[in-house]
């Protein structure tokens, strides 16, 4: 459950930097951070388009797999704790390749990407705790 609502977040604040990425929001609500440099910079795009997407379709899946793994059916069953294990562990990989390019490569930093950060090393914990009860539960 607590996965399911931070996904249903990291998708908001994904879809937020896209939608803006793409020219369909005006100004960019950072308050004093660096959003728009961050934004801006030729490390937002990958393969063509706005690592933003990457975060919207990411978070969509971990939402849906979250889901899945709620519904009695799948409650038990070990494959949506492996595959919310994986994906938000290749997320956390992503977000620390990004939050290095902020640091050491871009000198500035985006409120929302960090908050992304956060959002996405949550949810990794919160399916490593389901991955341990799901060990001890054998």
């Amino acid at each position: 459950m607590i996965s399911v609502t931070l996904a249903l977040v990291g998708f908001f604040v994904s879809l937020y930097l896209w939608l803006w990425k793409i020219g369909y929001l005006g100004a960019l609500a950072c308050g004093t951070g660096s959003c728009e440099a961050v934004q801006l910079s030729r490390h937002a795009i990958l393969f063509g388009q706005p690592v933003a997407l990457y975060g919207v379709v990411g978070y969509i899946g971990l939402f849906g797999i979250g889901l899945l793994g709620l519904q009695g059916k799948w409650a038990n069953k070990r494959a949506p704790t492996v595959w919310l294990t994986a994906i938000s562990g290749v997320g956390v990989g992503f977000t620390v390749y990004l939050t290095y390019l902020e640091a050491f490569v871009i000198h500035a930093w985006c409120r929302w990407c960090l908050v992304s950060a956060a959002l996405i090393a949550a949810i990794f914990m919160t399916s490593l705790v389901g991955w341990r009860r799901l060990i001890g539960a054998r």
